[in-house]
């Protein structure tokens, strides 16, 4: 029996605002658009520790020693097929909040180094101002993904160079439904996920 692709999301953002949306949007379109299956995990209202690399996980190999809500979102991570990682732009960096999610997924790579291998990942960064540091936030993600043996995806040249951005102007999900350039980046992005996972499932 063959699996079901899973797009698994997860909104960085404190806020049930723009960055929410956003994350929520594109999940929409990889189920409307594409016909996969989706699950969603928000930062907000979560207890999230931060990594103390206490090495617990490497040792034992049972999994971090917080018991917070992150285990809720361990299975999902390993579930997933495609991942959006969406993070609104704090000083021109990820949310400390989607930061502390990254640094966790050393729970799931302690038990095995290659969990992650493999898995498609694509950005999706939310400003204020139209150029507030949207790119710094995609190089992070990227990173993420190279560092953990993922595939990072963008929607390419003219228009989604790094992945999905998002310009706000401080106005919340109306904001980012307003922003008809950002909406184009993230359906690149997602076209491109698509298309890759199919030739790497092929």
């Amino acid at each position: 029996m063959v699996e079901e692709t899973t797009v698994l999301g997860i909104c960085g953002s404190p806020r049930k605002k723009a960055t929410h949306r956003a994350v929520q949007w594109a999940l929409e379109q990889f189920e409307t658009e594409h016909g996969l299956h989706t699950d969603f995990f928000s930062v907000r209202g979560k207890s999230i520790n931060f990594c103390i690399h206490c090495d617990v996980c490497v040792k034992k190999k049972q999994g971090c020693v917080h018991q917070d809500d992150l285990q809720e979102l361990y299975p999902l991570m390993q579930k997933a097929d495609i991942w959006v990682l969406g993070s609104p732009v704090y000083h021109g960096h990820i949310s400390a909040q989607l930061k502390a999610v990254l640094d966790r997924t050393r729970a799931l790579l302690g038990r095995d180094r290659h969990m992650l291998r493999n898995k498609l990942g694509m950005g999706i960064a939310v400003g204020g101002d139209r150029n507030g540091g949207q790119e710094q936030v995609l190089h992070t993600v990227i990173d993420f993904c190279l560092i953990n043996e993922m595939v990072p995806v963008s929607g390419g040249v003219f228009g989604s160079n790094l992945g999905g951005t998002v310009w706000s102007q401080d106005k919340g999900g109306a904001g980012m439904d307003a922003d008809q350039e950002g909406l184009k980046s993230i359906r690149k992005s997602i076209a491109r996920a698509v298309a890759l996972h199919q030739k790497l499932g092929a």
